[in-house]
């Protein structure tokens, strides 16, 4: 795309990032299509960001601090903070537990010591199908909570994600990940829930948090504390299984 080509020929302080209507051609993970229509939040940010810094060492972060700054974007304005928006490892934004309403791609290339980043990220603001979006959960919260909170627009929500996602990057740059996990666990849907690994009748294990370098803990009894790689690995919350891809 030509936001892949640009990066490469702007200045490094200048910043660059491209804001769709919709989306037709977009890309998921493990090469799955992503179609976007009017009324979701459809962006691709570049970041540039040293090999030998905090971030630089542990570049499957982003996609987390990504999502985190979704759910901030929206928890941090004032009247907002209780609406059910929540983070899934690795890369998604949820509503509560039970339905997904976006995600992030984030695709990495190094030049001599520098990371070039493509964060490709999008949640559904306005549209009531073929899952809820942002506005409905702010509908729903205003008739059982009484109050009179106004729906959001798209371009303030990826204003205020890139704005949150700079804080989030220069926090995890000064002080690592133990800088942003507090408020990673605070919005992640994972506490203390129970999975299986490899298949149904598999061992039981119980989700722990995330390690140094991004990955998933789980604790399997007897075997202590690992950690899943989300390219080995899916995630899938309807049936609480740690598969193999």
């Amino acid at each position: 795309p030509l936001i892949g080509r640009l990066m490469f020929e702007l200045p490094e302080e200048m910043g660059l990032i491209a804001v769709a209507v919709r989306q037709t051609q977009g890309k998921g993970r493990g090469g799955n299509v992503w179609l976007s229509p009017v009324g979701c939040a459809l962006s691709t940010l570049h970041l540039s960001i040293p090999l030998h810094s905090n971030l630089g060492q542990r570049i499957p972060f982003i996609q987390h601090l990504v999502s985190l700054a979704v759910v901030e974007a929206v928890r941090s304005i004032p009247g907002y903070e209780d609406i059910e928006l929540r983070v899934k490892w690795p890369n998604d934004i949820y509503y509560s537990d039970l339905m997904k309403l976006g995600g992030v791609l984030v695709n990495s290339t190094l030049i001599e010591t520098t990371f070039h980043i493509l964060i490709g990220f999008g949640f559904n603001v306005n549209n009531s199908n073929p899952t809820i979006c942002i506005n409905d959960l702010i509908a729903k919260f205003n008739k059982e909570e009484g109050t009179e909170l106004k729906p959001l627009s798209a371009d303030c929500l990826i204003a205020r994600t890139v704005t949150v996602l700079e804080r989030l990057v220069e926090i995890f740059q000064e002080k690592g990940p133990n800088g942003v996990l507090p408020q990673y666990y605070k919005y992640w849907i994972h506490s203390g829930k129970q999975v299986r690994l490899r298949d149904e009748e598999g061992p039981v294990a119980w989700i722990v948090g995330i390690d140094d370098y991004g990955y998933l803990q789980v604790h399997e009894e007897g075997k202590g504390i690992e950690s899943v790689h989300p390219d080995g690995n899916s995630f899938d919350m309807l049936r609480n299984l740690i598969v193999p891809k």
